[in-house]
């Protein structure tokens, strides 16, 4: 493969990322959101990671006996949701910090890992299912990084390929303002071969990323979606345009990238905007600097859909006719989910023929229909992004 460009360039200057904006000054607070209610565990107080939070954010916070308090809080709130991303609980995780993806046996499943380093998130999406996934949503950080970093080499030590991601139940960027977990993280697997670390985000809170020593074990991914979608339904979040540049600056800096479709979108029109996107890309990044892009249609609990009539009132998403799924979640109809599909890989593979390009949660009967094959003849949906990240990262397998 070759990576001729996809090196850290000194004194970097593209017409890519011109005008491009990092973060925000450390210690601020992201986006158009202020944290107005901040919490600490007491069991959390004494961690570095707690004591470095509450100096750089210099306001008053109260000490908490258990959960059970910050949830109440939120809880007895007119505004829950609201209330949960304005409130920030400092904590310790007291389960695993490395999980299964929680996928169902009813459809593939790419077979991550999720690193959990906290739940919820500053920005506001309304299709979000952390909405309705969390009761009540809570803005938490766990603070205790020694447990972390043990599970961490437990795992490094396996002889399986492991590919592990920040980004299912929050952001894995926005914490970027607020703490320094990724000057911990991306060194720590800059020192291994066996897995890698996928940072998922809307931001372009990347700044810390910069100098880092990452020896490609880190992907930096973009949630991507039309500038329409964005715009209607992703508050808070960065611009079409501005993850792009996030992502050439990453690609600049040496780290490999890779690229999440998830939700699509229906609606009239939203072919050509889906095409555009896709063009847009490659304008930005080399294709050869690109691990993997996924693609999944927009789908939710039941549950969600009340919350988004609430919250989002001018929504229309929840309003088409959807079939329920073998999960229990609300789909668009199958022949719409291939169509779609089939598009957006064409789309691809015209610019990009060698992308490995996924499905996240659909049968083989789309796999099939959309891309011509089905994940099991080749080994399986995980052992095929394994590959990937073994060509693109420098894994070894021994």
């Amino acid at each position: 493969m070759n990576l001729q460009g996809c090196r850290e360039k000194k004194g970097f200057k593209d017409s890519r990322v011109q005008g491009f904006k990092g973060t925000k000054k450390r210690g601020e607070w992201p986006g158009n959101l202020k944290i107005t209610k901040l919490f600490i565990d007491e069991n959390a107080v004494d961690f570095p990671a707690a004591k470095s939070m509450l100096q750089r954010y210099k306001m008053p916070f109260e000490i908490a006996g258990s959960q059970d308090e910050v949830y109440e809080f939120i809880s007895d709130s007119e505004y829950p949701i609201q209330q949960a991303k304005e409130t920030l609980y400092i904590t310790k995780n007291r389960g695993s910090f490395i999980k299964e993806c929680p996928g169902t046996s009813y459809y593939t499943c790419c077979g991550y890992k999720i690193l959990h380093i906290g739940t919820f998130c500053s920005m506001d999406c309304s299709y979000c299912i952390l909405q309705s996934y969390f009761h009540p949503p809570v803005l938490q950080f766990f603070v205790n990084h020694e447990d972390l970093l043990k599970e961490i080499d437990t795992l490094f030590k396996k002889e399986a390929v492991s590919r592990v991601g920040t980004g299912e139940f929050t952001d894995s960027m926005i914490w970027e303002r607020w703490a320094d977990l990724s000057t911990i993280l991306v060194p720590e697997f800059s020192e291994q071969s066996r897995a890698v670390l996928e940072l998922k985000t809307k931001t372009t809170d990347i700044d810390l990323l910069k100098g880092l020593r990452h020896n490609r074990k880190t992907i930096v991914s973009w949630s991507l979606n039309t500038k329409r979608v964005i715009k209607e339904q992703e508050r808070r979040t960065s611009s079409l345009t501005a993850r792009l540049k996030a992502a050439a600056v990453c690609e600049s800096w040496g780290y490999p990238v890779s690229f999440h479709f998830d939700p699509v979108i229906l609606y009239d029109g939203c072919e050509e905007e889906y095409k555009k996107v896709i063009q847009s890309i490659f304008s930005y990044v080399s294709p050869d600097n690109i691990v993997w892009i996924s693609i999944g249609t927009f789908r939710f609990i039941p549950a969600l859909k009340s919350i988004i009539r609430k919250r989002f009132p001018n929504s229309k998403i929840p309003y088409g006719e959807f079939v329920t799924g073998l999960d229990g979640k609300m789909r668009y109809f199958k022949p719409l989910r291939i169509d779609i599909y089939k598009k957006m890989v064409a789309w691809i593979k015209e610019i990009a023929p060698d992308i490995v390009v996924y499905f996240c949660m659909e049968d083989d009967e789309v796999w099939e229909k959309a891309a011509g094959f089905v994940p099991k003849d080749r080994g399986g949906l995980a052992a095929m992004l394994d590959e990937s990240a073994i060509q693109h990262c420098g894994l070894k397998v021994f």
